[in-house]
């Protein structure tokens, strides 16, 4: 196989299921393979901002395990949603106390929606923290983020899995999505959080598919399948899906190109 200068790593959105993509870094590791630019929205922009930030997967783990996602303090009742997204701010300053893409190892784009002009926007210059906080308000639970005179919302909404931006720069482009879908019974329709995860399904998961064809390598581990998007339980279970299934997918990769 050819040297490969330039890898790029693509991170879906998915919720709590984006710890299967600390699971695929930990992977990714182990086989030598180093990403130099990385792309996420949600929580892929979340995981990929702290491996752009030079954290271990262990470490980039104890952000999910120490960050109190459903805290009654982060509530809002003033703000379109029930969580103040800005109350995320002091935890990721404390993983990026220079708060700037520049500062980072890697080069990092995040993408939120634009709700005012229905678009996506890349993010990859000056700030970091409020896009990343952008990036991962799921619409109808955590509030809409202002950054200088837009308002931003989940980069999922509109584009659940963003390869674009890596096109130009990567001779090789890895894709993790860990938001595969299933269909569901009527009886799976309990709370509102249901409706809102399966339309989002709906929305992002068939623009995202039809965005694979520009990698390289995919890892979509199946088993995701049956763990919700705010299922914050089996953490080490939902990392080990995405170690296992990179693992599988970087294994047939290599064993193909000595073919």
């Amino acid at each position: 196989m050819k040297s490969l200068k330039n890898i790029g790593l693509v991170f879906s959105g998915g919720g709590f299921k984006g710890v299967a993509h600390i699971g695929v870094i930990q992977a990714l590791e182990e086989a030598g393979m180093t990403p130099s630019f990385v792309s996420g929205t949600s929580a892929g922009a979340i995981v990929g901002s702290l491996y752009a930030g030079g954290y271990s997967p262990e470490k980039i783990k104890d952000f999910f395990k120490n960050t109190p996602l459903f805290s009654f303090n982060r509530l809002t009742r003033t703000k379109p949603g029930f969580l103040d997204s800005e109350k995320f701010y002091n935890d990721l300053l404390t993983y990026f106390p220079e708060n700037s893409f520049e500062s980072l190892q890697k080069k990092l784009f995040v993408t939120a929606t634009d709700l005012i002009e229905g678009t996506i926007k890349v993010f990859h210059t000056g700030e970091l923290i409020k896009p990343l906080l952008a990036s991962a308000a799921f619409p109808g639970v955590f509030t809409p983020v202002m950054i200088n005179d837009g308002l931003y919302a989940d980069g999922g909404i509109l584009d659940n899995f963003p390869v674009s931006p890596l096109k130009k720069h990567c001779d090789l482009i890895i894709g993790v999505d860990v938001s595969p879908i299933k269909k569901p019974k009527i009886s799976d329709f309990k709370h509102s959080y249901n409706v809102m995860q399966r339309a989002y399904y709906l929305r992002a998961m068939p623009n995202a598919e039809t965005e694979f064809k520009h990698c390289n390598i995919i890892i979509q581990p199946q088993k995701l399948i049956n763990h919700g998007i705010f299922s914050s339980g089996n953490l080490d279970k939902v990392y080990d899906y995405g170690y296992q299934e990179a693992k599988l997918q970087l294994h047939t990769f290599f064993k193909n190109q000595e073919d």
